[in-house]
């Protein structure tokens, strides 16, 4: 099992895109043994420290294998929706663990 924590950045004024976008997107994560575990969109107050820009939205998501991770960023059906990750998208920061 793989955990991945995501920290999303989105651009002034894209939330409805990118909200299209995790719609669209989300639910293909069951076609890869993925699963979302926690989906955060945290107050900027709650940060204590913060070097930049806190994110809009943390995702907290398992998958069965790291093979099932990287059939899941190739899937075309995903790949198909990237415009509205390129419109909406200005930065994700990907941290992959483990649960001890």
């Amino acid at each position: 099992m793989i955990y991945l924590t995501v920290l999303i950045h989105i651009k002034e004024g894209k939330e409805e895109i990118f909200h299209q976008y995790e719609s669209l997107v989300l639910p293909i994560l069951n076609d890869y043994n993925g699963k979302l575990i926690y989906r955060i969109r945290p107050a900027n107050k709650n940060f204590i420290k913060s070097e930049g820009e806190p994110p809009y939205e943390l995702h907290f998501i398992s998958f069965n294998t790291n093979e099932d991770f990287k059939n899941f960023v190739g899937d075309t059906k995903r790949k198909s929706f990237e415009y509205l990750k390129e419109d909406s998208i200005k930065s994700t920061f990907l941290v992959q663990g483990e649960k001890i």
